[in-house]
């Protein structure tokens, strides 16, 4: 079963841009506009843990902040990484982010490739089809 990654940004076309390469790549993609799409999907039955989460800091309804926390109080999402995806880049957001739970930080904008190399250090390389 191929690696699953989880997009949470407000932004279509980031969401979009993301999962084209990543889907490229050989993994599983799922994305949601904002958290409490992501949190919802995530209780239903049918869901898989994802592996990895990006996540969008300045989301709608609930911020990326507070969607690490709650993952990170969840015993199933223990071994699943989170990486905040933001346009700010102060060293107190990514201090919150690491607070938060997240393992590493990318900065909007950034270059597909980034994104990719970035999660295949956590994830690895799939295994193609």
């Amino acid at each position: 079963m191929s690696k699953l990654v989880m997009v949470i940004d407000d932004s279509a076309t980031v969401r979009k841009i993301v999962e084209t390469c990543l889907r490229r790549e050989g993994f599983e993609v799922k994305s949601f506009p904002d958290g409490v799409e992501a949190m919802r999907w995530l209780t239903e039955p049918n869901s898989r843990v994802p592996n990895l989460v990006l996540l969008d800091i300045g989301l709608p309804k609930m911020d990326g902040y507070e969607v690490a926390r709650r993952l990170k109080t969840k015993p199933q999402f223990s071994n699943t990484v989170i990486i905040m995806l933001s346009r700010r880049d102060g060293v107190i957001d990514k201090l919150k982010g690491r607070l938060a739970g997240a393992k590493d930080y990318i900065t909007k904008p950034f270059k597909s490739q980034e994104i990719v190399s970035i999660i295949q250090s956590y994830l690895g390389v799939p295994v193609s089809q």
